[in-house]
């Protein structure tokens, strides 16, 4: 006869509770087994955000010695054009020389610009130099969010994507020091010989510490229509910032967003093109995550003028001035730290919703704080209120990277999805300085009004992202089981 134990008496055994995934830690990252790897992709993203601004602080230093001011303008704009070109190519060079040859590829352009512009004797090429550099930071962004895949199991993804997101936030706060150090002292190229030997070092060890990856003769043809079409909306956007008009400055940014349009019209037909077939497919998040993501990095842009709000309006020095411009990018740096513990679906989704939120919130609190003379104690609150804007990228950055890698189901969409990262944060940086410029020029003569007219404006726009980040969550792609993610993981190791 059988005994129904559930009407015995004494304790009866607890109900098995959900398991609770445990977040990877920060030494599982960094610990000996993904140690190199994690640098080396790291250090990718790193070198081309710092010489964004590295240049752009010393160039005054160096016009003064090799002349070619009518060419000033042109230094930011053909790095940005050639880091645009360089992370649409990322797939078909991974595809070509694998992981390793892929980053030796990048490293070398990069140290090949590095050491022209150490060596220019005259601003042309100087500029030449640029280019080069702009190529291999390019192709260097693109691959770190791209080799992770193959590089680190898919548990430390998020991981990995906050160590590189925080990447760009310390190159917008190493950059300008550096730069603006060197110059200090007279030695602009050695900056930039600095930055060669950090790209020798690291190609060295390449082939070492990355798995070479797969290599495919057949790689996928270029998208030629796409890449000439994001090319131009890049130089046209740039272009913009660089001029003093606000009617064509408008102008400039109008003809951007044209051919963005039209980049995307044509993406959506045609067989060859720069964002995996996910992007375009009906009911996929990938969509809506690229857009938060770029509407994330737009925000970014209000760090070059506020050193200057800080100087016209409080009377800061440069250097305190210099120190409240990298605020946003500290907060952002910092934030990583604890907002790629989270593992639980639920928190993700908040973080991806709350970061444009903090993002906007932040931006409309410092518009409310400018003001004409102001006190020492008044300003000091700018610092808290720009590290919560730029904690607002911290928090949702890795998680919206994490989920544009998950969003493509074939290894070779899954590295194009997420090459396609770098791309949309390079053209977002051009797009939110030329329409940084815009904004304070409409200002005027007036400083206050140019401050209110960049910190609401950007505020306005950045909370778009808000409404991307929700919509992005309702369209959601069926999730895997748990045992199929370990599965997966399993196969990552492996």
């Amino acid at each position: 006869m059988s005994v129904d134990n559930s009407e015995l008496p004494g304790p009866r055994p607890a109900l098995e509770a959900p398991e609770t995934p445990v977040p990877p830690r920060w030494r599982e990252l960094l610990g000996p087994a993904h140690r190199g790897a994690a640098i080396v992709l790291a250090a990718g993203v790193l070198v081309g955000a710092v010489n964004i601004y590295l240049a752009s602080s010393m160039l005054p230093t160096a016009v003064a010695e090799i002349g070619g001011e009518s060419f000033y303008a042109w230094n930011m704009t053909l790095y940005l054009v050639a880091m645009v070109i360089a992370t649409m190519l990322v797939s078909r060079f991974l595809a070509r020389w694998g992981n390793a040859g892929a980053y030796l590829i990048g490293f070398a352009l990069f140290m090949v610009g590095s050491l022209a512009c150490a060596a220019s004797p005259t601003m042309p090429v100087l500029l030449v130099g640029r280019c080069f550099q702009g190529l291999g930071a390019g192709l260097l962004s693109g691959l770190g969010f791209a080799v992770i895949r193959s590089a680190l199991p898919r548990r430390l993804w998020t991981r990995g994507n906050a160590l590189m997101s925080a990447m760009y936030g310390v190159g917008n706060f190493a950059g300008p020091a550096l730069g603006g150090l060197c110059a200090q002292f007279g030695s602009w190229r050695l900056a930039f010989v600095l930055m060669a030997g950090i790209a020798a070092v690291c190609g060295a060890a390449v082939p070492r510490v990355l798995p070479r990856g797969e290599r495919s003769d057949a790689a996928s043809p270029v998208p030629v229509t796409s890449l000439a079409l994001a090319v131009a909306a890049t130089v046209a956007v740039s272009v913009a910032g660089i001029l003093h008009d606000t009617m064509a400055r408008a102008a400039g940014i109008a003809m951007a967003l044209l051919l963005v349009v039209g980049f995307v019209a044509h993406e959506r037909r045609s067989a060859r093109r720069v964002f995996p077939d996910a992007t375009y497919r009906a009911g996929s998040t990938l969509k809506w995550v690229y857009l938060t993501l770029g509407l994330l990095s737009f925000g970014v842009a209000v760090e070059s003028f506020v050193p200057l709000f800080g100087q016209r309006l409080a009377g800061l020095p440069p250097l305190a001035a210099g120190f409240f411009g990298a605020a946003v990018s500290l907060g952002w740096s910092l934030t990583q730290i604890a907002g790629s513990s989270a593992v639980r679906e639920r928190t993700v989704r908040q973080l991806r919703t709350t970061g444009p939120v903090l993002l906007a919130l932040g931006f409309l609190v410092q518009g409310l704080l400018q003001r004409e003379h102001a006190s020492i104690w008044w300003v000091i609150i700018w610092a808290p209120v720009l590290c919560v804007a730029g904690s607002g990228i911290g928090l949702a950055y890795p998680h919206l990277s994490v989920a544009a890698m998950s969003a493509a189901t074939e290894p070779e969409e899954g590295r194009q999805a997420a090459a396609a990262i770098a791309t949309v944060t390079t053209m977002s940086t051009a797009f939110g300085t030329a329409v940084a410029g815009a904004l304070v020029s409409l200002g005027g003569p007036s400083i206050l009004g140019s401050a209110r007219w960049l910190l609401f404006g950007f505020a306005v726009l950045c909370a778009i992202g808000i409404v991307t980040a929700r919509a992005a969550d309702r369209t959601s792609r069926p999730k895997r089981s748990a045992a199929a993610e370990d599965s997966s993981a399993v196969t990552q190791d492996s």
